[in-house]
């Protein structure tokens, strides 16, 4: 469980590198998904265009969501746009960077498996065999409306015995094939050129605020990730003091029955300055929520500038440090 932990932290980094190959993973996993998908038109009228288009379009919206979810920094965007605005100021461009660069990431998986579910046409056919004109093709000539209806329905069945022995199963099946394909590759071509011209038009407009974005967006993921491994290891010297504190105070009962009690280090002594004055549970809480409302000006001249943690400021070593006293909310 911990190895599982361990990897999923490490696909939930920043890194460039990682979420390219977890969006391309996720690509490949959904050509693979569509191939190994057992298809099956239910071939009735009022149920092949919901489970056609169902197919198309259902798939990638799960898929997208899964690009979210294993997506970093799609949190931290959602925790910068929230925050309050505290001593620091929200930068509306880095919080825009940070989107398009989550929904970049995000419609790649999506964007493949309507692509292959158009090239492959299984869907179209099976969402749109009963809205063909019958009058184009001559095996529906001599039939009623509702029997055309019934075996327009059944043209992606072709084992049906309706259609077994129908000629114009198959150019139905092929016309609405090629529209398929064509509006797959449209699609596909579409893309590219949007790519190409963002790609080629990007340096024809400010380049500086840019780079300014992209830093920041970096910085405030690499800032909340740091927090947070702080906070675990604050979490476990507090928790290790804790139980060390237990046992001290329980000696007496501990002997009255009998238990080994192991003395204690000078080493263990030591964690107490790693703690940095932060001694319960109250001042733990403080801090966090002086964290959430005033996070600390981007301005490395002040840090030695610290707020007061009310009544225990005197536990706290940088708190004969002058700053700017600001009221919590």
């Amino acid at each position: 469980m911990d190895r599982f932990r361990t990897i999923f932290q490490y696909f939930q980094s920043n890194s460039e590198s990682v979420m390219n190959g977890i969006c391309g993973l996720l690509a490949l996993a959904s050509i693979k998904i569509y191939i190994c998908f057992d298809f099956s038109c239910p071939c009735l009228p009022w149920y092949n265009m919901a489970y056609g288009l169902g197919i198309m379009f259902v798939p990638p919206v799960a898929l997208f969501l899964c690009s979210l979810i294993v997506n970093r920094q799609s949190l931290v965007m959602l925790e910068e746009w929230r925050r309050p605005q505290g001593r620091r100021k929200k930068d509306l461009a880095v919080i825009r960077y940070m989107c398009s660069s989550i929904m970049q990431r995000a419609i790649v998986a999506p964007v493949i498996w309507i692509i292959v579910a158009l090239l492959d046409g299984k869907c179209l056919i099976c969402a749109f065999s009963s809205s063909v004109d019958p009058e184009k093709f001559v095996g529906f000539a001599n039939t009623s409306l509702a029997q055309v209806r019934q075996l327009l329905a059944k043209v992606p069945c072709k084992d049906d015995e309706l259609m077994r022995n129908n000629t114009s199963r198959k150019a139905v099946t092929r016309y609405l094939r090629c529209w398929s394909q064509a509006l797959g590759w449209s699609v596909l071509l579409i893309l590219i050129i949007a790519v190409f011209l963002v790609r080629w038009l990007q340096p024809c407009f400010n380049q500086a605020a840019l780079l300014q974005a992209q830093h920041w967006s970096n910085y405030i993921d690499i800032e909340q990730k740091i927090f947070e491994e702080t906070c675990c290891e604050h979490s476990r010297l507090f928790a290790h003091k804790c139980i060390l504190h237990f046992f001290k105070s329980m000696r007496k009962e501990i002997k009255l029955h009998s238990f080994s009690l192991p003395e204690v280090g000078e080493g263990a002594e030591g964690e107490e300055d790693l703690l940095r004055g932060i001694t319960n549970q109250d001042q733990v809480n403080k801090l966090l929520k002086m964290w959430y409302y005033e996070k600390p000006p981007l301005d490395v001249c002040q840090a030695t500038q610290r707020h007061p943690l009310g009544r225990e400021r005197s536990l706290l070593p940088w708190a004969d440090s002058p700053g700017t006293h600001s009221k919590l909310p």
